[in-house]
């Protein structure tokens, strides 16, 4: 959801300047900045923008620059003379500076005539408003292509170290039972059909066949959505954390040294898709 985007143009002498940047969030959340001159159209600036961009946090900032000299201030020098003839009836010691600097003070002496917002100015807005998103999206676009990219790196290392788990399945329970046996040396008259029930007990509490299986279902949903599902961020995020809960049983069910290390490195894969689905719209 990070992303950057600016336009500018100019309309009847007014430079119009719009930059647009956003962070990660959940929801659509705008701070804007808008020159006095156009408050009236910030909710349509508003909804612009959410309409658009869809979520994250959102900072844009509109500028607005004269680039010709303004005539929308008026100096009413036949007030201001009967202003400074009024001062003097009062105080004719005064210099006339004084009177001149007490007299552009005084009501209407001084007055702007600001023009009203026309619809051709806020159709020439809008059209930059619109140009900023585009290049937003632009850099999002661009963005998005290195993070699949990304994830799908970290999705196929997840899947490459639970192929890398099957070799040492029957070897962890082949080293269970020698140990067991091992043990039981020790003792006389021991209930073999017992020990082999105990045997089949353990070594099904162990069994991480259904894990493998279901972890191998979520890694491949994950990728179908993240290729085929437009605006799947927070789907996204759900499949993550089928993904974790397989990967958490595999590690507390492995009993094999080998197999916990495999198990920590899909827990490192997995944080780093967490935090860069986090970026997914």
């Amino acid at each position: 959801m990070t992303g950057f985007g600016r336009a500018e143009g100019v309309f009847e002498g007014k430079k119009i300047s719009i930059d647009i940047k956003s962070l990660n969030s959940k929801s659509f959340d705008l701070n804007i900045k808008v020159p006095l001159r156009y408050k009236e159209k910030e909710f349509e600036i508003r909804k612009i923008l959410n309409d658009r961009i869809i979520r994250g946090k959102v900072d844009c900032y509109i500028n607005l620059e004269n680039l010709e000299e303004s005539n929308d201030v008026k100096i009413n020098k036949s007030l201001i003379d009967a202003y400074i003839n009024e001062l003097r009836n009062i105080a004719s010691d005064g210099p006339d500076f004084e009177y001149l600097k007490m007299a552009v003070r005084l009501p209407d002496a001084i007055t702007s005539r600001p023009d009203e917002l026309t619809e051709g100015e806020w159709e020439a807005l809008a059209k930059i408003v619109h140009a900023a998103v585009d290049r937003f999206m632009e850099f999002r676009k661009a963005e998005g292509a290195i993070l699949h990219e990304e994830l799908e790196r970290n999705i196929q290392n997840i899947d490459q170290y639970l192929s890398e788990v099957i070799p040492f399945e029957e070897e962890r329970i082949i080293a269970v039972k020698e140990r067991y046996q091992k043990s039981l040396k020790e003792f006389e008259n021991v209930d073999e059909t017992r020990f082999y029930q105990e045997m089949a007990y353990f070594t099904e509490k162990l069994d991480i066949a259904e894990e493998k299986v279901r972890l191998t279902q979520h890694l491949k949903y994950y990728k179908e959505v993240m290729d085929n599902e437009d605006f799947n961020g927070k789907k996204l995020g759900f499949i993550s954390q089928e993904i974790g809960r397989e990967i958490n049983t595999l590690g507390s069910k492995a009993n094999h040294a080998e197999i916990q290390k495999l198990v920590v490195m899909m827990k490192d894969d997995l944080e780093k898709i967490k935090e860069q689905t986090l970026n997914v719209l």
